[in-house]
């Protein structure tokens, strides 16, 4: 097989061989990566490079370029389905490929043109206990300058919190991608797990997540999951940040944020809401 048919197959290959994690920070999608990440058709990690690559290219094949002008949407589509493919053409052909980024929720439309068999997994949690795990991280990390908050001294957790959730912060811009989602015409495309689920029945939210995506079931490890990216969390100053501890369960605790600014949060969980999800986007909860 020639290069060139090698590429086809490669690109064939990832229409039905590729799916997105994404939705709303320390919610999960490190930790449900880690899992699914035990079953060796599939490949699974934090989130890759694949999709600022992607943005790149989009800004390199725009306007601004004036040499666009001889790009059509053909070769735009082919150049970015080709560069999944490219990417991902040392794992294994029978690997289904789960790529992270927060990102893809605001590409739903590409997405779903250039992979119409793909499903984009938004993890999602309660945004006051969000912010309480960034606010943990920091805290142990107390001799660390977080690059979340540019590696800025004389924050206080007000600050932290109100950076985090402005509308191009690390949480206000997730939750913003995914209400964008959520309400948009490729809604059903989403599938939402919540962190409770996750880690309060973990059987039986893989369980339901290989239904929703057509895969046949295989039995996890919950009591041996392994995932860490150390050299990248000591570069951003938040050691700790992609640690996923082996056993997967739900820990019972008190917030660290003063209790004002924690429920300032307690209405965000707007996929909740009744009446709300007018796309009937399935929602795996606990208990649900």
């Amino acid at each position: 097989m020639g290069p060139i048919r090698e590429l086809n197959a490669r690109r064939l290959q990832m229409d039905h061989g590729i799916h997105f994690i994404s939705g709303l920070p320390r919610s999960g999608s490190t930790l449900l990566a880690g899992i699914l990440r035990q079953n060796p058709r599939f490949h699974a990690g934090m989130t890759s490079p694949v999709g600022s690559m992607y943005m790149a290219l989009e800004t390199a094949m725009s306007r601004r370029n004036e040499t666009a002008v001889f790009i059509d949407d053909a070769q735009r589509r082919a150049v970015l389905k080709g560069l999944f493919a490219n990417y991902y053409e040392t794992i294994h052909p029978e690997k289904v490929v789960f790529d992270t980024n927060r990102a893809w929720r605001t590409k739903l439309p590409a997405l779903v043109q250039l992979f119409p068999a793909a499903r984009i997994i938004c993890c999602v949690r309660h945004i006051g206990w969000i912010m309480d795990s960034i606010e943990r991280l920091v805290r142990r990390n107390a001799f660390e300058l977080s690059g979340m908050f540019g590696f800025e001294p004389g924050f206080t957790v007000y600050s932290r919190v109100n950076r985090l959730a402005s509308s191009d912060g690390l949480v206000g811009y997730a939750l913003d991608a995914l209400r964008e989602g959520f309400f948009g015409e490729d809604a059903a495309r989403l599938i939402l797990v919540e962190y409770q689920a996750l880690t309060r029945a973990p059987p039986e939210t893989l369980r339901h997540l290989y239904t929703m995506l057509g895969e046949p079931h295989f039995e996890h490890d919950f009591e041996n999951v392994d995932y860490q990216a150390n050299d990248f969390d000591l570069a951003l100053g938040s050691r700790g940040l992609h640690t996923v501890r082996r056993r997967v369960e739900w820990q019972e605790r008190q917030s660290v944020l003063p209790p004002g600014l924690f429920e300032r949060f307690a209405g965000d969980m707007f996929w909740r809401v009744p009446g709300a999800n007018i796309r009937d986007v399935p929602i795996i909860q606990f208990g649900g």
